[in-house]
């Protein structure tokens, strides 16, 4: 039985098969209002200041179907902690508690932490057209690995989960499907690391980060006095 002052996490990107924390529960979920999307230059996890790299956001309309993992109330505040020194690197996402529907078991809906993208932020991308998704993608490498691995994690887990997420399967097929790793492959194909070795020779064009834009937009939270 849930507590109530336990944690649910709503996760729609990398969180989804690579969470880093423990959870009582992982629920397949949905989220109204807010949409999956490429909409974020990453200069840390998946690219750099050099050549930035693309990754998820939750962006304003549509829906999105995911993960909700809920977290006991011991535990919640060292994995906000965590969330926070891996999410918000760059300060690009709004920490917000937002209503989820869970889709299996009893509890129809619960009140989830997400991390809702920041449009204000310099790393905001906006709604790139598929191609230019897919050019920044393919050159994209940071501390988590190269771009085009985040693309195919995350279509591997949307679609053990039976959704269908038809825009990224296209941009996969753009970026080029058979670079991507097969399932359960422990290293990236050659293929994907030479279209890295090109494409990253390639400029990204995104706004420079600056040192004040860190101070700028650091993280909000909307979350209760146990953080405190």
């Amino acid at each position: 039985m849930a507590d109530a002052h336990d944690l649910w996490i709503f996760a729609y990107g990398s969180l989804m098969w690579r969470p880093g924390f423990e959870a009582e529960e992982v629920v397949h979920a949905r989220l109204v209002g807010w949409r999956r999307s490429f909409c974020i230059y990453s200069r840390f996890h998946r690219g750099s200041d050099r050549r930035p790299g693309l990754v998820l956001g939750l962006d304003r309309g549509g829906m999105c179907e995911g993960i909700a993992f809920r977290v006991s109330a011991s535990n919640a505040r060292q994995t906000l902690r965590y969330l926070r020194e891996r999410e918000q690197v760059g300060s690009v996402y709004r920490e917000a508690l937002v209503p989820v529907t869970l889709l299996t078991g009893e509890r129809p809906e619960v009140m989830a932490l997400a991390f809702l993208v920041e449009r204000a932020h310099p790393s905001y991308a906006g709604d790139l057209p598929l191609a230019e998704q897919a050019h920044v993608i393919r050159g994209g490498i940071g501390r988590s690995g190269n771009n085009i691995d985040y693309l195919a994690s995350t279509l591997a887990h949307l679609a053990a989960l039976g959704i269908r997420e038809r825009p990224l399967e296209r941009l996969q097929a753009i970026v080029g499907t058979f670079a991507a790793r097969g399932p359960g492959d422990r290293h990236t194909r050659a293929t994907a690391a030479s279209m890295v070795r090109v494409f990253g020779r390639r400029p990204a064009h995104a706004r420079r980060l600056k040192a004040e834009d860190l101070q700028r937009f650091c993280y909000r939270t909307v979350l209760t006095a146990r953080d405190e």
